[in-house]
């Protein structure tokens, strides 16, 4: 069975993901800050699927952080079969009343790292002529979106990304799946202070679990854009035939605090 490194895995998605392959017999490589919470994911999914968990404890913000996780791996003869780019995180606010800091942070994670995390493993991929890598994006990808600026942008770079370089490994045997999920049980929410937005104040929102599945699943497909649920599907494709200028003034309304 395969072996997925998935970075993230400390909770929400990555965290569902990591369970999910590990329920199919794979090996798993996790990767997040938190590595007390990676030392307690392993020791439960080892013992329920007897299977191998490598853990990496690392801050993903800093600067070639994944080539020393590339490094490790490497080192320890650790063929990754499946990169899964999970970890991200967003901000709410006002660009204009926003930490610089943490927008740099946001930037590094979401972009930065994920693109060389993909660089460094698809090479191995391409030569060996198999792989599948999955980038966590978001239904943000295809929108610009006030009150969210950057975590917005840096969706629909990921969302681009993975498109292109999709087209340019899949008759190498590797494909590239951007996976779009919308509002999520997650925990992301509270990280990002948006708690108090429209979008999720007193909405039922998908599990984890279930984005993680439907995620897992359009990966194995192969599948190059997969949006979780029907009405975040329309929302997006609603896009397309939409002014922009109309778009950018409904995210606002959807974004902004609830009254």
């Amino acid at each position: 069975m395969a072996t997925a490194l998935i970075t993230g895995a400390s909770n929400g998605i990555g965290l569902a993901l990591a369970k999910v392959h590990a329920e199919k017999g794979g090996d798993l490589v996790l990767v997040a800050r938190n590595k007390s919470k990676l030392e307690e994911l392993k020791s439960e999914l080892e013992n329920l699927y007897k299977i191998k968990v490598y853990v990496i404890g690392k801050d993903l913000s800093v600067a070639n952080a994944a080539q020393e996780v590339y490094n490790e791996t490497t080192q320890r003869n650790i063929q990754i079969d499946y990169l899964i780019n999970n970890a991200g995180f967003g901000d709410f606010g006002m660009f204009v009343e926003t930490d610089w800091n943490k927008e740099l942070q946001m930037i590094n994670l979401n972009i930065t790292t994920l693109t060389q995390f993909t660089k460094l493993y698809l090479k191995d991929m391409v030569n060996r002529n198999s792989g599948k890598i999955m980038n966590v994006a978001s239904t943000a990808a295809f929108q610009s979106g006030p009150t969210m600026a950057v975590y917005y942008a840096t969706k629909a770079y990921v969302l681009s990304f993975s498109e292109a370089v999709d087209n340019e490994v899949r008759d190498k045997g590797v494909t590239i799946t951007a996976l779009c999920p919308g509002a999520t049980e997650s925990g992301f929410q509270a990280a990002a202070a948006m708690e108090e937005s429209n979008l999720v104040k007193g909405k039922k929102l998908p599990t984890s679990k279930e984005v993680a599945a439907y995620g897992y699943k359009a990966m194995m497909k192969g599948k190059t854009v997969a949006i979780h649920g029907f009405m975040n599907w329309i929302m997006a494709s609603s896009v397309r035939f939409t002014p922009r200028a109309v778009v950018v003034k409904i995210t606002r309304k959807i974004q902004d605090k609830a009254k």
